[in-house]
C-alpha cells in the first residue's frame, strides 16, 4: 500500500523508517505546512513533497496516511484524510478527549475506512507472552494490576515546542504523553477498569498546565486493584524502564519494558524455560525514559505491518480505534478524579 505520512517532525522520521523497512508497504509521499520540512523529509526516501493538504490528499495513488502531529492536533488531519477516502494510522494518543476519537471513528465508519492506532509498545516477544499468559488463565484470580512510568524530562524538553504541556495540543501531561502506552499495556493484560480515585501535581517544571505526576488507584472490572503512576520529574542517570505488572492467586510477572523482572507460576509450562532464558532483564536502559528520541522503529513497522493485514483481510485490526479509546479513557478519568480531591470517578 502507498503511505503518506501527515507531520515531518521527530515521529514523522521514525514512521518513515517503519514504512520503508515493513513488507505489504511503501512511502509515498510527506506532508508539513512547513515545505522545507516536508521536503527534507521525502527527499531522504524518495517520496513526493506537499504543505498543501487538499492536494497532498486528492493524489489518487495515496491508499493510506500516518498522522504524526502533535497530540491534540490529530482530529483535524485524520478527519480530512478519512474524508478523502484514505485509511489512517495515527499517532498516540489518537486523540486527547473521548469524545474527539468518538467522532474519528464516526467519520471512518461513514466513509468505510480503517482508523488505527500507534499501540507500539504490544508488538513484542515479551508482551506477546505476557498477553498469552494472560488469556490462558495463568494467573488464576487475577488480585493486582499496576503500572509504573517514572521518567524524567528536562525543562528544555518542555520549551522545546509552544504545544509541550498545554492541555489544548498535549492532552495532558506525565500521563497522556509519556505513560499511554504502558497504561494501554495495563488495560490490554488486565483488562477493562471499572474505578479510579487519584492525585496530581507540576513539582518540578515550569510554564506548563499539565502535571509532571500523577499516581492513580485503580479498581479493574475483575475486582483486581492496582496502581497507575505517570511522571516526568523522576531523574535516574538511565533511565528507568517502563513497568507492569500482575499478580494473580497464582502467578506473578512483572515486565520493565521489554524484559522480564518477573515470570513466576504456581502451574509451569514447557514455555517458561523458554522465557527466562530469552526474555528475563538484563542490564539495558529504559526505552525513551530519558530521552524521547531513544526509542526503535522496529514496533512501528510490526504496528503498520498488522494494520495493512487487517485492511487486505478485511478485518478490523488488533490496533484499532476502539482499542487506542480505552487508555484516553482512562487517562481522561484519572484527571477528572485528580481535579476534584481524588474522587472516585466510574468509568
Amino acid at each position: 500500500m502507498k503511505f503518506g505520512i501527515i507531520g515531518a517532525g521527530m515521529i514523522g522520521h521514525f514512521h518513515a523508517k517503519a514504512i520503508t523497512a515493513m513488507t505489504g508497504g511503501e512511502l509515498h509521499s510527506v506532508f508539513d505546512l512547513r515545505a522545507e520540512a516536508a521536503e527534507k523529509l521525502a527527499s531522504e526516501y524518495g517520496a513526493k513533497a506537499y504543505s498543501d493538504m487538499a492536494a497532498f490528499l486528492a493524489d489518487p495513488e495515496l491508499e493510506i496516511v500516518t498522522v504524526g502531529t502533535p497530540s491534540g492536533a490529530h482530529l483535524d488531519p485524520s478527519l480530512a484524510a478519512l474524508n478523502a477516502g484514505k485509511h489512517v494510522i495515527c499517532e498516540k494518543p489518537l486523540e486527547v478527549t473521548v469524545e474527539r476519537i468518538d467522532q474519528l471513528m464516526a467519520a471512518a465508519k461513514a466513509n468505510g475506512k480503517t482508523l488505527a492506532a500507534v499501540l507500539n509498545r504490544r508488538f513484542h516477544p515479551g508482551m506477546e507472552a505476557f498477553k498469552k499468559a494472560a488469556d490462558e488463565g495463568r494467573f488464576g484470580k487475577l488480585t493486582s494490576a499496576s503500572a509504573y512510568v517514572k521518567w524524567y524530562r528536562d525543562q528544555a524538553y518542555y520549551d522545546s515546542a509552544g504545544w509541550r504541556g498545554t492541555w489544548a495540543l498535549d492532552g495532558g501531561g506525565a500521563l497522556m504523553n509519556q505513560s499511554i502506552h504502558t497504561i494501554d499495556a495495563l488495560i490490554y493484560l488486565a483488562g477493562p477498569v471499572k474505578a479510579v480515585q487519584a492525585s496530581m501535581a507540576c513539582l518540578a517544571h515550569e510554564r506548563i498546565e499539565v502535571e509532571d505526576i500523577a499516581v492513580a488507584i485503580i479498581e479493574f472490572e475483575s475486582g483486581a486493584r492496582g496502581v497507575i503512576e505517570g511522571s516526568t520529574c523522576t531523574w535516574s542517570k538511565d533511565g528507568h524502564p517502563a513497568r507492569v505488572q500482575l499478580c494473580g492467586t497464582e502467578g506473578s510477572v512483572f515486565l520493565a519494558d521489554e524484559a522480564f523482572e518477573i515470570w513466576d507460576f504456581m502451574n509451569e509450562k514447557p514455555e517458561d524455560n523458554e522465557i527466562r532464558s530469552t526474555l528475563m532483564k538484563g542490564q539495558s536502559a529504559g526505552l525513551g525514559a530519558n530521552d524521547p528520541k531513544a526509542i526503535n522503529f522496529y514496533q512501528h513497522q510490526r504496528n503498520f505491518e498488522e494494520v495493512v493485514s487487517a485492511i487486505q483481510e478485511g478485518r478490523e485490526t488488533t490496533v484499532s480505534a476502539a482499542e487506542a479509546r480505552k487508555p484516553v479513557a482512562v487517562i481522561r478519568a484519572i484527571y477528572e478524579s485528580a481535579q476534584n480531591g481524588g474522587k472516585r470517578v466510574e468509568l
